[in-house]
């Protein structure tokens, strides 16, 4: 019971920290102001979490090692890379949309990780943006996908897709999947290649 209550404790600092890091911003949110904001003593807050850092650390890998996984998974599974991609995104926009907080901290706040916690975080995104690159590759290769300069084209499908994080509202119009597929199609568009038709030939 104990453990429990210690776990749900911890889960509620760390969504209050996620919610004053995304207002104030990292730099700016003392644990002090944490714990005031928990009604707490800060050295109260102490015996849940080491430091500031330790709450920025935990948000950006959680959400970081979630989504790995998800694409991973995706790269595994025996579809085209159409397919792949649709799902792609689908859990990318699921993940973001789960915790706003979360996902505003995991964008705009990994910069403010100190080494080596920084430089592990870099090489997560990296991971992911090639596993990006592995499914434009396979488009490329089962004729679906034009030829793209692929980090070019990775960057700017997770740009268009972490946008999402800056308007998105659960009480919206939108929701996750119908913002997912909207964004499929979109990005879907721009990468099919061409087929040449006899009305587009012209000798």
């Amino acid at each position: 019971m104990s453990e429990a209550l210690n776990i749900s404790r911890k889960e509620q600092i760390l969504s209050t920290a996620a919610k004053m890091f995304k207002q104030r911003g990292f730099a700016s949110t003392s644990m002090r102001d944490i714990a005031s904001e928990l009604g707490m003593e800060a050295a109260s807050l102490y015996h849940h979490i080491k430091s500031k850092e330790e709450i920025l650390e935990l948000i950006c890998f959680s959400l970081a090692d979630r989504m790995i996984v998800a694409i991973a998974e995706v790269n595994d599974i025996y579809f085209n890379a159409e397919e792949k991609l649709r799902m792609a995104i689908k859990n990318h926009i699921t993940l973001l949309t789960q915790h706003v907080d979360y996902s505003a901290v995991f964008l705009h706040e990994w910069r403010s990780l100190s080494e080596p916690k920084l430089s592990e975080f870099k090489g997560l995104r990296d991971a992911y943006e090639n596993e990006l690159k592995v499914i434009l590759n396979d488009g490329e290769n089962e004729d679906l996908f034009e030829a793209v300069d692929q980090k070019f084209a990775a960057l700017t499908i997770l740009s268009t897709l972490n946008w999402v994080n800056e308007w998105y509202n659960p009480k919206g119009k939108m929701s996750p999947t119908e913002i997912a597929n909207e964004l499929s199609d979109f990005i879907l568009g721009g990468l099919r290649k061409k087929l040449v038709t006899d009305i587009d030939y012209k000798p």
